[in-house]
């Protein structure tokens, strides 16, 4: 199957973590330009860059200017982004479990909610103004399983995700006659170094046997649905949210 992304110019956010950075291997391995952003970890997003052949570019969701920056970088060293992997989020703080959801501070949930959807919003509105002059564009926002499954303690962060599906389905219409696809990838419990060492090990075995496949996605599955949606291959898919957690 003919991808057709080798010198594609992808923008992957968020793209030190395991998952981002699954992402943007995939990319190049199809021989796409990536652009890696980052926030805090400006060393290793350099390395994961000179790994991949491409450029590390910094992506603040709290600063409002950051995102329009960060475009102008990767137009400057790569070109017009045609290809945006919105993957950056803001987990916020985890409330106790004697805390009660009315007990939670604004301060505590407000940075959750304007630095999760609002930022990547505008970031799809700077990605999608080139794509439309392209006449070609992929656009995927990645999500979670708590936007549809629901988590106790993560309803500000749910919020924030289950936005992210209205969002491209709305901008899926918006767009879609100009050849701009835009869906959603909602990762299942993912087998990262954060779950494997942070997860008691009887939870990771009850949640594998609920799924269909008998084992947890791993990064480099949710980097195979995410580089299937953003390729050539894919011509028709638009405004769906694909979920990667083995039949759950």
């Amino acid at each position: 199957m003919e991808l057709g992304l080798a010198g594609r110019v992808v923008l992957v956010t968020g793209a030190t973590g395991e998952i981002g950075t699954a992402i943007a291997e995939a990319f190049a391995g199809e021989g796409a330009r990536v652009a890696v952003a980052y926030h805090h970890d400006k060393d290793a997003a350099a390395a994961l860059a000179s790994r991949l052949g491409g450029t590390a570019v910094p992506y603040d969701l709290a600063d409002p200017d950051s995102p329009a920056g960060t475009f102008d970088a990767v137009a400057e060293r790569l070109g017009p982004v045609e290809v945006l992997v919105a993957n950056a989020m803001r987990w916020g703080r985890r409330r106790g479990p004697d805390e009660r959801f009315e007990d939670v501070p604004p301060a505590d949930w407000m940075p959750v909610i304007t630095e999760n959807l609002a930022p990547t919003i505008r970031t799809a509105q700077l990605a999608v103004g080139g794509m439309r002059k392209g006449g070609w564009g992929r656009i995927v926002l990645v999500s979670s399983h708590v936007a549809t499954d629901g988590h106790r303690g993560q309803e500000f962060y749910g919020a924030t995700k289950s936005g992210l599906h209205g969002f491209a389905k709305s901008l899926a219409w918006d767009a879609g006659q100009d050849g701009v696809l835009v869906n959603v990838v909602s990762p299942g419990l993912t087998l990262t170094r954060r779950v494997a060492t942070g997860l008691p090990e009887a939870v990771r075995a009850r949640e594998t046997e609920r799924t269909a496949t008998g084992r947890l996605s791993r990064a480099a599955d949710i980097a195979a649905a995410v580089v299937f949606l953003c390729s050539a291959a894919n011509q028709n898919i638009t405004g769906e949210v694909l979920t990667v957690a083995g039949g759950r």
